[in-house]
């Protein structure tokens, strides 16, 4: 199959859902030669903040000469943006050739009385085959769902396994407290490994804690004191790590924006100070570097300038108090025009209070995906919520009129469903390139 039939199939395999197990990705994966064991692997399982460590991490050994595979979910603008070497796409000749094996591996599972794999292990078994023919040094691997039952967790072994911020969602799967959704998550780690902890409330680091025990796992829990703020503005922000055991770092600047991203940041420190005393050549040049390089695009990232327009893939509630704690870190108490789209299984109604206080206006748009919120539907919720004025947009190519009509001393902010911000920030980069 070429490129086209590969993206095809991999999508046609969305109507076999999601199913949380790994018998069927340990027989794909069996049948491929199981090559998820031919490169060491950083596993990240959390609800907030997987991308942004897994990206810093990510460039960080890629700075450090490692070829360093890095998987994610989803992807924002092209599918290819899901699987990575050293920030390059997977090609497209290379995605095509590994559909068509893993679909040959596929047809024999069936045959043999397996069901069909769901879309994302799918994905996830051609990532893992990618990542072997290119001989990578190390795969930082960002679980999907959860992490017990998902398909990444069919890796045996890992060098270092990463909780990062928990909070509601997906509890029709994972559980409807913090606890069970912190269990779930710590289903990742593995006997005799290492795991590190994202600064966040006792009651979900005693679960993930209790669960390292069990397996014998060294623990790391990240510390927020150790990161020192020097200053921060809409165009980065700098820090200082004052833990210098294992590395003696000057000031650190980042691109990402938001307190959050600080905790993020020192969460991935810990895990480069565990992988250099592991013995791999990781050094203060090539975190300085790293974290420089580091962009990670839709998260509180500002697009243009003026007008100010920022995008955010706040998809649910702990994201959506990030976005707010930093349109306020950086704006103050100027309101905002807010442009918003959410699913209807991450619980909108929850989120709408946050938003409304920040806004003097709100657009609702409906993100491209079946179980989307229509903009509808969304501005009569916020309707029930508040009187500000609330416009729902029924086609994505309205945006661009209605930014035109905009003065460009306004601030701008397009937060929710990363299906929704993907498409917006294809259009806006497009407009933004024919006015240049």
């Amino acid at each position: 199959m070429n490129y086209e039939e590969a993206i095809d199939f991999i999508h046609s395999t969305y109507k076999f859902g999601s199913k949380l197990g790994l018998d069927n990705i340990t027989k794909l994966t069996e049948l491929l030669g199981n090559p998820q064991d031919s490169y060491k692997i950083i596993h990240i399982a959390g609800t907030n903040g997987k991308g942004s460590t897994s990206n810093m991490i990510h460039d960080v050994l890629v700075s450090s000469g490692y070829k360093t595979g890095l998987f994610i979910s989803p992807y924002l603008e092209e599918f290819t943006e899901r699987i990575q070497i050293n920030k390059i796409h997977i090609d497209k000749e290379s995605l095509a050739k590994i559909t068509t094996l893993v679909k040959e591996k596929i047809d024999i599972m069936i045959s043999e009385g397996y069901n069909h794999p769901t879309e994302f292990e799918v994905v996830t078994a051609i990532g893992f085959k990618y990542f072997e023919e290119q001989k990578i040094n190390f795969l930082v691997l960002e679980v999907g769902l959860g992490g017990r039952f998902d398909a990444t967790n069919v890796v045996k072994n890992t060098l270092v396994s990463i909780i990062t911020s928990i909070s509601y969602d997906h509890m029709q799967y994972l559980g409807n407290t913090l606890e069970k959704i912190a269990f779930e998550k710590a289903g990742i780690i593995k006997r005799d490994s290492k795991v590190i902890i994202y600064p966040q409330s006792d009651n979900i680091k005693d679960v993930v804690k209790n669960q390292a025990k069990l397996k014998n796992s060294e623990i790391y829990e990240v510390d927020e004191k150790n990161i020192r703020k020097i200053k921060g503005d809409i165009t980065g922000q700098e820090f200082e790590y004052l833990k210098k055991d294992v590395f003696n770092l000057p000031n650190l600047k980042i691109n990402l924006l938001g307190e959050h991203q600080l905790y993020n940041a020192a969460t991935a420190l810990c895990t480069l100070e565990v992988i250099k005393k592991s013995g791999y050549n990781i050094d203060e040049h090539s975190i300085e570097k790293g974290f420089i390089n580091c962009k990670f695009a839709g998260r509180f990232e500002i697009i243009n300038k003026e007008p100010i327009i920022i995008l955010d893939g706040g998809h649910n509630i702990n994201g959506i108090e990030y976005f707010s704690k930093a349109i306020k870190e950086y704006f103050g108490d100027k309101k905002i025009i807010l442009f918003y789209g959410m699913l209807e299984d991450k619980n909108p109604d929850d989120v709408i209070d946050y938003l409304v206080h920040l806004s003097k206006e709100i657009y609702t748009l409906t993100p491209n995906n079946p179980r989307a919120m229509s903009s509808n539907d969304m501005a009569y919720l916020i309707r029930q919520h508040s009187d500000i004025k609330v416009t729902p947009i029924q086609k994505y190519n309205e945006i661009l009129n209605i930014l035109n009509g905009f003065d460009e001393k306004e601030v701008i902010a397009f937060v929710g469903s990363l299906y929704m911000i993907g498409e917006v920030r294809t259009l806006i980069k497009k407009d933004l390139n024919l006015k240049n």
